[in-house]
């Protein structure tokens, strides 16, 4: 199915040129229509594949800060991820799919890792370096490559095969598409589909490390219990759309 017009890209950049509330409410219709609904019904496509392994997906809404009234900033670019729970999810492997007024960008990928994990993650994969190289490879057969921002003085590294991943501050399995024909057609869903199939090994991977890192990071006593702090939150406003 096609998700992807013309009216939601123009409106993209329409926001990102006027970044203003009575721009906003002139196209609030556009916004619901032609970006919202849409996007909102791309992501049920894409998250039934997952379902079973108990994730769950959100996509992002128009406004780009969480607090409330008065609303100084929109968002230009959107996103739907598919994961599993997660308080923090910028530091959780999550699939994604991003769309912005220069194209579209999808696959997999942990944005804001902590230092530690990362720490975690490269003992990990310097133990089993055989598994990790053969995930890699896959990747790469499919012409996916892992990227992800990279620290400005590399961690030492006695495996030459590892050096490069040793680099990364941050990890990133995506494809992306600039072809507005491209995007606005039936196809793109299933690129994307198979794109997050793709990486979904990956994906897998990472999550038992991050499992793995937060069973490591837990005293005996406090697998008992539930150590995450309350977050307290104001109430949401009522219309979806907000969010």
């Amino acid at each position: 199915m096609q998700y992807i017009t013309e009216e939601m890209l123009e409106f993209l950049a329409g926001i990102r040129s006027h970044n203003e509330k009575e721009w906003f409410e002139k196209h609030k219709e556009v916004y619901l229509n032609a970006v919202y609904e849409p996007l909102k019904a791309m992501s049920e496509e894409l998250y039934q594949p997952y379902k079973k392994y108990e994730m769950m997906h959100k996509t992002a809404r128009i406004y780009r800060d969480a607090n409330f009234p008065p609303y100084l900033h929109y968002r230009d670019t959107f996103w739907i991820y598919i994961r599993h729970e997660a308080v923090y999810w910028s530091q959780t492997p999550t699939l994604f799919f991003e769309i912005s007024p220069e194209g579209a960008k999808f696959g997999f990928r942990i944005s804001s890792p902590e230092p530690r994990f990362m720490e975690f993650f490269r003992n990990q994969i310097a133990e089993s370096a055989e598994t990790f190289l053969n995930l890699i490879s896959e990747l790469e057969k499919k012409q996916i490559s892992l990227t992800g921002e990279e620290y400005k003085h590399p961690k030492p590294c006695e495996n030459q095969e590892l050096l490069p991943y040793f680099k990364k501050k941050s990890l990133v399995a995506e494809k992306s598409i600039t072809d507005r024909k491209f995007l606005c057609s039936e196809k793109l869903t299933a690129e994307i589909q198979k794109t997050l199939s793709d990486v979904f090994g990956f994906y897998q991977y990472c999550y038992e490390l991050m499992q793995n890192y937060e069973a490591s990071r837990q005293k005996p006593e406090q697998k008992k219990q539930d150590t995450q702090p309350e977050i307290f939150m104001r109430k949401a406003p009522e219309q979806d759309f907000m969010w």
